[in-house]
């Protein structure tokens, strides 16, 4: 008989929990994806690829190092990456912000002719043909972007398009990177 009273009340402690766990995600930013590389200013992964525009050139991460830099992860296959891609070359060509690139899971024939049709806003871009290098990012998807230290270190992650707004928020992460390196 005790038994069947405990088993009652089962069910109404599931219903609960299950409430909290749904009460707290109502105040999560289903935007915001969380970055263990930025969290704990991790390097920019090991690797060894080819360039996109200069196959027979193989990049690695200390290619990345030596100024605050974003680094832009996109393809061709990407439709929110064709929005963004105007507003990089503004701020690479007339801004002289130093972007790197990684063409995620692409054709690089087709990378590189989007680069000759669209304009190359890249100081260097990555072929990560199998999505390797993506992966040892995090990436979910193209666009992401990342602002890197002078020595390589991810210091933060957007996900989605660079945009004026967007852009605030990176130049502001970057001043603030490129302060602590002066210090």
């Amino acid at each position: 008989m005790n038994n069947r009273k405990i088993l009652v009340f089962v069910p109404l402690l599931v219903f609960i929990l299950l409430g909290v766990f749904l009460w707290v995600g109502l105040y999560l930013d289903p935007r915001e994806l969380p970055s263990e590389l930025a969290k704990n200013k991790r390097p920019v992964p090991q690797f060894s690829l080819p360039s996109v525009t200069d196959p027979e050139r193989t990049l690695t991460e200390a290619d990345l190092n030596g100024e605050v830099a974003l680094l832009n992860v996109w393809a061709t296959w990407c439709p929110t990456c064709k929005e963004e891609h105007d507003f990089l070359n503004m701020l690479a060509l007339e801004q002289g912000v130093t972007i790197y690139g990684v063409n995620y899971k692409d054709d690089p024939a087709k990378a590189r002719e989007w680069l000759r049709r669209y304009k190359d806003p890249y100081r260097a871009v990555v072929l990560d043909q199998n999505g390797s290098l993506g992966l040892d990012l995090g990436v979910y998807g193209a666009p992401e972007t990342y602002v890197l230290d002078a020595a390589g270190r991810i210091r933060y992650r957007h996900v989605g398009a660079v945009d004026a707004d967007v852009w605030q928020t990176l130049q502001q992460v970057m001043a603030s990177v490129d302060q602590e390196s002066t210090q």
